[in-house]
């Protein structure tokens, strides 16, 4: 039985549990991880927020992984530009997609292309220092907005309202403590289209969002209503009956004067975002229950006088070159991970895991289950698998090189890794990010050689 050879197109915690799980099912698999960034890790490093660092703690056992013998991370190769699939073919066994989402799921109300109106990922982005993202923000609405009913919205409404100088036990750049220290928002908005019990809130997450002592957490009463659904929904979920309890608690705690309010408002669904030249307000309708966890407009509308609005209504994959794809569910059309074509025929030796398979739902841990299911599906289909035309596993690096891709490999992100490192230890901190791309491949620098020869 061959030793199988697969490549797999992302460097987050969905590609990286693929690769965990293969090698440990199979005694002679080797891997080869591809990312466009030239750092590894992907949302854990550009979509948790700076100042939850639990979370973060995660990279420890992403780090093990990466660092085994028989696994590769080659950074900075962009899908679609720099390799293709007929390519990776022609290197590999087999060809995994874990590419994740990582833009904004359209919200489809008047207004919403305004200036002042932002996408969650787009701002969750920049304060994680994403090289591609640009490098100032504007923060000049002193009342906010945020729509959603999940931890991205609460991430968007506590960065938008903790001082900077909070932040500054984080490892966010110098560019986003130079911005947020120009924040004028004193007052953030979150609206949820539904009730108390329907909030997708993880716990810790919402009771996190009272810790800093410049925010005090305002429940708006209006709207605060469980019916016979939602009452089941907290009786059958104790992470329902937390966030529920949470946000009685946030209602019967009487404000401190603090110099940021964030406010919940309950059961108020955007319907337009106002203004002509720029944002000046939004206009949500209220809601009532109908009967099984879902709502309704009632007709009665309130416009809220805000003057930026970011939606956090979810993400959304993009399209892969040479792949299917659902527009509807922005997810690559797949049964159990393999990948099927526009027949329903699954393509040969090609695979998804993660977000870019399932959906944007979900903790970082679920990938797991994920993955797991399409490395099963992957063995199982082993022995059918057409060997790779070409059988040296350095070919395709070579190749990259030779086109002048500024690849970045393992040794190369440890250096960068042990720069930002430094570079949090002359300020106090765990790390500081290198934020530009060209900054973190000269960090990291001094292989191409080596590989070459």
């Amino acid at each position: 039985m061959r030793a199988p050879r697969v490549a797999i197109i992302g460097a987050g915690p969905a590609g990286i549990y693929a690769a965990d799980i293969l090698t440990k099912e199979h005694e002679s698999a080797t891997v080869d991880i591809f990312d466009r960034l030239p750092a590894p890790y992907g949302l854990v490093r550009y979509g948790v927020a700076p100042d939850h660092p639990r979370i973060k703690e995660i990279v420890k056992a992403l780090r093990r992984v990466l660092s085994g013998d028989r696994i590769r991370f080659i950074g900075n190769v962009d899908y679609g530009t720099d390799v293709d699939l007929e390519r990776l073919q022609q290197h590999y066994d087999a060809v995994i997609f874990s590419t994740g989402a990582s833009s904004d799921r359209p919200l489809e109300i008047p207004g919403i292309d305004l200036p002042g109106s932002y996408g969650a990922a787009d701002f969750v982005s920049w304060y994680d220092g994403h090289p591609d993202a640009p490098r100032d923000w504007p923060l000049t609405a002193k009342s906010v907005a945020v729509i959603g009913a999940g931890n991205v919205a609460l991430d968007v409404a506590r960065m938008l309202a903790k001082p900077a100088d909070e932040q500054l036990t984080t490892e966010i750049p110098d560019n986003v403590y130079q911005g947020l220290s120009l924040n004028e928002a004193t007052d953030v908005h979150v609206f949820a289209r539904r009730g108390p019990a329907q909030l997708k809130f993880t716990p810790m997450e919402f009771r996190e969002l009272s810790h800093s002592p410049s925010v005090d957490v305002i429940v708006e009463p209006e709207g605060f209503e469980i019916d016979e659904a939602g009452q089941a929904a907290i009786s059958a979920s104790k992470s329902t009956k937390l966030v529920v309890n949470t946000l009685l608690k946030y209602l019967d705690t009487e404000p401190t004067g603090a110099p940021h309010r964030i406010h919940i408002h309950l059961c108020q669904a955007p319907v337009e975002v106002l203004g002509e030249d720029a944002v000046t307000g939004l206009r949500t309708e209220r809601t009532e229950f109908v009967g099984d966890g879902n709502v309704r407009g009632t007709g009665e509308t309130i416009d809220w006088d805000v003057q930026a609005v970011y939606r956090a209504v979810g993400y959304y994959s993009s399209p892969l070159q040479n792949l299917p794809f659902d527009d509807a569910r922005g997810v690559v059309p797949n049964e159990a991970g393999r990948v099927l074509d526009q027949s329903g025929e699954p393509i040969a030796a090609t695979y998804v895991t993660g977000w870019i398979k399932r959906g944007p739902v979900g903790l970082i841990g679920h990938t797991k289950s994920d993955a797991s299911e399409t490395i099963r599906c992957l063995l199982e289909d082993l022995p059918s698998l057409v060997a790779p035309a070409v059988d040296d596993e350095d070919a395709l690096l070579r190749h990259l090189l030779d086109s002048g891709v500024d690849v970045t490999l393992w040794d190369d992100w440890e250096r960068l890794d042990a720069q930002e490192i430094a570079l949090g230890a002359g300020a106090g901190r765990e790390r500081v990010k290198i934020v530009s791309r060209e900054d973190m491949i000269a960090a990291g620098r001094a292989h191409a050689e080596q590989v070459a020869s």
